[in-house]
């Protein structure tokens, strides 16, 4: 029981029904254009009813960027709702966001479709060393992180750069988050001469053609031909692609990517401070294995730091996580999810969209704020109300009384303080809607 986390649902509780009757009468003094309004409310509708090809056709016709990106959204929402494969999303989602490209860089956009079905789904369960491949030869992280454009002074394509006005030269971005956020951690015991050296190792794992597609390919022309050490490891001159995947073998049996990956992991399913205990079970495993996922998950959920008591309901959700446990628990019908997507990143977490290598933090204090539980307010009413196009909750789904309703969507018995402020913000009127927004806006809906 989070009292920061209570204290601000109770305040926002107290004085939401003024809050709504102001806006009501502000709505009610505007004059907007009937006519502006009706072909606005025709358009919308049209492409809510739309079937998903006439949708995607209207989108190719007026946005055929945001074409892909609806696409993408909707089919990351819809398998989060409906799949029978839940781990398997959920981990999809974590190892995308472990290695996290951002589609708004050039021409990511259009490379990120392949980038989650190919080299993240199909590892979730694999091998970690794999997926670390996998990512690191995909053109939307060479792209993303600039490793396509690395070139060795040194190199054929070096010597001949540094001859014309469009110099290239080594570029770190890649090797240092391969170190520091995909595999060693900050702490992880390298240092900028490690960072440089593998750098050097990955010139030349480049892209084909990469505005139209194109992909990876290894060009010996771009490539450092010298010595170098990584991690007192020694790699010999004369190497070519190989050099990279010695040292993607390096940094994937490394203890401290061991350790580091098995922390993120029980952060996002135990604690935001995970039991020593546990990460230091996970991490043997990790290493035991050759860094088998599957078989250090099973070390996790196996644990009894997993299902100990205070670590029940000891995460935040992250506003995925949220929207998506609240369509479910009204048990909404979605004919289209992009509406969802839309309120996701009006909560803080665009889909596919951190700018930042980092990816989205695993731990809660991102999401818990006074300005993060209003816009979940905001949420939770606009689709009890069913204001959310392409959403709809049956109103029979939220009939009986309060208590009744708060347990039906919280799959547990209301706590005393929630029903206290559940009946606080209803004051006079007993609003089934709002009783439902009150309910997924309680501390304990927030909470997995």
């Amino acid at each position: 029981d989070d009292p920061q986390l209570r204290a601000m649902y109770q305040r926002l509780a107290e004085r939401y029904r003024d809050r709504i009757a102001t806006k009501r009468n502000q709505a009610g003094t505007e004059a907007p254009d009937p006519k502006e309004q009706d072909d606005q409310r025709a358009l919308r509708r049209k492409f809510v009813n739309a079937s998903p090809e006439e949708r995607r056709g209207m989108l190719q016709n007026l946005a055929p960027g945001r074409a892909i990106q609806s696409e993408l959204w909707e089919g990351k929402i819809y398998r989060a709702l409906y799949s029978n494969r839940q781990l398997e999303e959920v981990l999809t989602d974590f190892w995308f966001n472990h290695f996290n490209v951002d589609m708004n860089k050039g021409a990511v956009r259009f490379l990120v479709t392949t980038y989650e079905r190919d080299a993240i789904r199909p590892h979730v369960l694999g091998k970690f060393r794999d997926l670390l491949g996998a990512t690191a030869q995909h053109p939307a992280m060479l792209f993303y992180l600039d490793n396509a454009q690395s070139v060795s002074p040194d190199s054929m394509a070096g010597r001949r750069s540094a001859m014309t006005q469009r110099k290239r030269g080594l570029n770190e971005n890649y090797a240092r988050e391969l170190m520091e956020l995909h595999t060693l951690g900050v702490d992880g015991g390298y240092t900028q001469e490690d960072i440089i050296n593998v750098a050097r190792c990955f010139t030349g794992w480049t892209i084909d053609q990469p505005r139209l597609g194109g992909q990876f390919v290894f060009n010996p022309r771009m490539h450092d031909p010298g010595e170098k050490k990584v991690l007192g490891v020694k790699i010999p001159a004369g190497g070519g692609m190989e050099d990279g995947e010695k040292v993607l073998d390096i940094v994937a049996r490394h203890p401290s990517t061991a350790r580091f990956i098995s922390t993120k992991l029980a952060q996002r399913f135990v604690s935001d401070q995970p039991p020593a205990s546990l990460v230091s079970a996970m991490a043997a495993t990790f290493q035991k294995t050759d860094g088998d996922i599957r078989a250090v998950l099973k070390t996790m959920f196996k644990s009894k730091e997993f299902w100990a008591e205070q670590n029940y309901k000891a995460k935040i959700k992250s506003p995925l996580e949220m929207v998506v446990s609240a369509v479910r628990a009204t048990d909404a019908e979605v004919t289209f999810a992009a509406p969802l997507a839309q309120q996701i990143a009006t909560l803080g977490q665009p889909l596919y969209q951190k700018q930042e290598p980092t990816g989205y933090k695993t731990t809660g204090a991102e999401w818990v704020n006074s300005a993060a539980l209003l816009g979940r307010m905001n949420f939770a009413l606009a689709l009890t109300g069913n204001k959310l196009p392409g959403v709809r909750v049956n109103p029979d789904r939220l009939d009986g009384d309060a208590r009744s309703i708060a347990r039906e969507l919280l799959f547990a018995e209301p706590t005393a303080q929630t029903q206290q402020a559940i009946e606080k913000g209803l004051a006079e009127k007993k609003d089934a809607a709002m009783l439902a927004a009150l309910v997924i806006g309680a501390p304990e809906f927030q909470r997995r």
